[in-house]
């Protein structure tokens, strides 16, 4: 509007035109009046929080801004932006008086996986032409996680069943039914597990070390190479290879995540590392310099006592797909559970290999719960 004032102004010098000098001098008057609406803006104090700042594909999560108005005189409408990945979004805020605070909460998308940087946040306002604005910016950012949507099905299959005897190595992890001997009293036992008898004979306090039966270990293995993939059947595995590691949660067993592109997490009985797992598995991407399931050989290169292995992959070759095969009695059962099978077929067959496959994570649910239990 300014460069179109000086030339109407311009014009009307030279060429004699009222009209383009009326013209001229109307822009020039707007834009300064412009400038003065916006020189005095109350001074505000700004937070937001995101809250909860982890959830699941689709779940609701939203943004809180506090707006307090640090002056003695009611604030202008003022307009927000905030910055969500490459998303951004823009919220009305209305006048504040002078004092007082403004609580305004607004949802954050969440539709899909990763990991989201909110911020930074912009509030300002402009004038009524909106030829003139003044912001401050909020430089504080906050992460939002948005983990994989998972599904309740039972974890891998181990291959064996639980022996009520209780296994025979003192290291086995605590916190079972099964009795495996007597030992000493230390801060932090259950007094309930005090074997009184014992403590009499002995004279010092006895308690019965009980630990988790037979508990065998799993191991989920992602291929995180681009070639077996589409975008749509590798988000798909994501949620499948998430669902199986809740799944071994849900049945206290220690679990293991691996992919193929270097990630290494774990959940242990109680839960500990599932965040860890969880926003990993959100922030995780298929790339075309990932070797894929040929490197399975180096995670495997000796046998694993104790441990089932499920790899969650997408349609590789058969030939990419036999080294799951080649390290099967490393473990004591694997799984291969490959997803985007558009035309039903029943996947690649391997010689002591569970073999499961889906179109999508949903048709793997159905298919699992029939086959697995």
């Amino acid at each position: 509007m300014i460069v179109v004032a000086v030339l109407a102004l311009v014009a009307s010098y030279f060429f004699k035109y009222t009209e383009a000098e009326i013209l001229g001098f109307a822009l020039l008057i707007c834009v300064i009046a412009a400038w003065f609406a916006v020189r005095y803006r109350a001074p505000v104090e700004v937070t937001r929080v995101v809250s909860p700042a982890r959830v699941e594909e689709g779940q609701g999560c939203a943004g809180v801004l506090t707006v307090t108005n640090l002056s003695s005189k009611w604030s202008r409408p003022m307009d927000a932006t905030e910055q969500l990945g490459p998303e951004v979004l823009h919220l009305a805020l209305p006048s504040i008086a002078g004092g007082d605070t403004h609580i305004e909460s607004y949802t954050l998308p969440t539709n899909h996986r990763g990991c989201y940087t909110v911020g930074p946040l912009r509030i300002g306002h402009t004038d009524p032409f909106h030829l003139v604005s003044a912001t401050q910016e909020d430089t504080a950012e906050q992460t939002l996680w948005v983990h994989p949507k998972t599904y309740r099905v039972r974890p891998i299959p181990t291959g064996r069943a639980d022996d009520i005897e209780g296994p025979a190595a003192r290291t086995a992890p605590r916190g079972g039914v099964a009795f495996h001997s007597l030992r000493e009293y230390v801060p932090g036992d259950d007094p309930r597990l005090i074997h009184w008898r014992s403590t009499a004979r002995l004279g010092k306090m006895m308690v019965k070390h009980t630990v988790v039966t037979n508990e065998p270990r799993l191991l989920i293995v992602l291929d995180t190479s681009a070639d077996p993939y589409t975008p749509e059947s590798f988000e798909d595995a994501v949620r499948v290879a998430a669902s199986l590691m809740k799944a071994g949660l849900d049945q206290h067993y220690p679990t293991q995540l691996r992919t193929t592109g270097g990630i290494d997490a774990s959940i242990d009985q109680s839960g500990l590392g599932l965040n860890e797992v969880m926003d990993k598995l959100a922030a995780v991407k298929m790339s075309k310099d990932d070797e894929g399931l040929p490197a399975m050989g180096k995670m495997a290169h000796r046998r694993e006592h104790g441990v089932a292995l499920g790899v969650v992959t997408g349609q590789p070759t058969p030939e990419r797909a036999s080294i799951v095969g080649a390290v099967s009695d490393r473990f004591m059962m694997v799984s291969l559970i490959q997803v985007g099978e558009k035309y039903g077929r029943p996947g690649i067959g391997l010689s002591g290999v569970f073999g499961v496959s889906a179109n999508d994570a949903e048709e793997f649910v159905r298919i699992w719960k029939t086959r697995v239990g």
